[in-house]
């Protein structure tokens, strides 16, 4: 079993940055593909940006040029660079890790909202 504890969320301007880490125990982390996702109020919970046990990445559309997404194997964790902030980056925003093609393992989730 994977635990996933998200940290780094909170209330930024709009234009302003945060980082999100996401600690991972209890299996090979290394392994794992990690992803990040957020869930607005109303909306569906989307991927933001992804990166495999090889390192390659992706990012939604959206966040292109602005997020960055980063792990450390050596540690567990998995970062969220999130820079030029958005009021419509306002969400939950999850962990998550998986083996294949499908997550399977989530974190709690922490709250970013950005203000105009």
């Amino acid at each position: 079993q994977v635990r996933l504890v998200e940290s780094g969320g909170g209330l930024v301007q709009a234009g302003g940055s945060l980082r999100l880490s996401c600690a991972a125990s209890g299996a090979t982390f290394s392994a794992y593909r990690m992803g990040w996702f957020r869930q607005a109020p109303g909306k569906e919970r989307g991927m933001v940006a992804s990166i495999s046990s090889g390192g390659s990445t992706y990012y939604a559309n959206s966040v292109k040029g602005r997020f960055t997404i980063a792990r450390d194997n050596a540690k567990n964790m998995v970062y969220l660079q999130m820079n030029s902030l958005k009021p419509e980056d306002t969400a939950v925003y999850y962990c998550a890790a998986g083996l294949v093609a499908t997550y399977n393992h989530w974190g709690q989730g922490t709250q970013v909202t950005v203000s105009s």
